[in-house]
């Protein structure tokens, strides 16, 4: 498949190569399936290891960026080993289903989450939420000085103060809610803030460290990526603290993780069996359970402790259907040279 046909993916991600992990070989005898993993592995790991355990299905886990492994996915075609895609954004589920190549998912496993959280066709699952929001240094700034608007951070007075991570997949449904919600020119000037403002990190993890560490100030993540931070280093540790934008601000935005059958995979059962149970009571509970501080998406499980709850945050009003595929995001980055 030609490149021009990869454009709703990290180019720096399709560049690379595959890094592949957990590849050993299923047991005899029992039915097995290949799961591309782009979810957070130790999240992964725990819910492989309930699944296993419930079905007697081994789960072959081969595990990398989820904009590489999508790629990936393009490549193979109707050859890939792949029978399940298991992500933590919509866009690449978006662009693989809109290519064609993802199977239908049982009725029963979508019924198990609210439909505004799963594929408008029926093409893949929502499993769990991340919400948006600002880490701030809380020696730095104070929170009556935080913005209340996303777009506020292209503003002069955070020049040398900002940072971001302009190459995750988390960074472009942020870019498309500023277009859907504000408009392309009102994206661009935005961007070309940040680009005036911050340092451009390699990933999330650098910067809600770099934030909380006083090398920048304050910069955007998905929220679980401060409460993954604390449960790390403890409440002495923490020299941060999570913002969230007002209500319905694009920054105020809630991504999904959600997964997928293969439409080429030969394991269908066993495939949509584990999408089955990534939604079950048993799987949204090993979720909260986790310390992945993502939202369950199955309605009477809680979320883990200390989180807000999500029905009080009162995100942006935009569905994984309007989020799309991020190949107008990553456009907008590519025009401005932020990849």
């Amino acid at each position: 498949m030609s490149s021009a046909k990869l454009f709703m993916l990290s180019p720096i991600a399709a560049s690379c190569g595959l890094l592949l992990a957990g590849c050993g070989g299923a047991s005899q005898g029992r039915a097995a399936i290949t799961l591309y993993n782009g979810q957070h592995e130790q999240t992964t790991a725990r819910l492989v290891a309930a699944f296993e355990k419930q079905t007697g299905i081994t789960v072959d886990v081969r595990s990398g960026d989820e904009a590489t492994l999508g790629n990936q996915i393009l490549q193979e075609g109707e050859n890939s080993p792949a029978d399940v895609f298991y992500t933590e954004n919509t866009p690449v589920l978006e662009a693989l289903r809109e290519r064609g190549l993802l199977a239908r998912v049982s009725p029963s496993t979508l019924a198990a989450v609210p439909s505004r959280y799963s594929s408008a066709q029926g093409d893949w699952v929502g499993v769990s939420a991340r919400v948006s929001a600002l880490v701030y240094n809380t020696s730095q700034l104070t929170p009556a000085e935080l913005p209340s608007s996303i777009l506020e951070l292209a503003q002069p007075r955070w020049k040398g103060k900002l940072g971001f991570a302009s190459s995750e997949t988390d960074f472009q449904p942020l870019i498309t809610a500023v277009v859907k919600l504000d408009g392309v020119s009102a994206a661009e000037k935005w961007l070309a803030g940040l680009q005036a403002n911050g340092q451009d990190y390699p990933d999330n993890e650098t910067v809600v460290n770099q934030v909380n560490n006083g090398q920048s100030a304050l910069g955007p993540i998905n929220s679980y990526y401060w409460y993954r931070l604390r449960a790390e280093l403890g409440g002495a540790g923490m020299h941060s603290g999570v913002h969230y934008y007002a209500p319905g601000d694009a920054g105020n935005l809630v991504d999904v993780s959600g997964a997928a059958v293969l439409k080429s995979s030969p394991h269908q059962a066993a495939a949509q069996a584990f999408l089955a149970f990534l939604v079950s009571s048993t799987g949204q509970e090993t979720i909260a359970h986790s310390h992945s501080y993502e939202y369950p998406l199955r309605p009477g499980v809680s979320p883990a402790a200390g989180l807000p709850p999500l029905s009080e945050l009162r995100p942006a009003a935009l569905t994984p259907a309007e989020l799309g595929d991020g190949s107008a995001a990553l456009a907008l980055e590519q025009k401005l040279g932020l990849l």
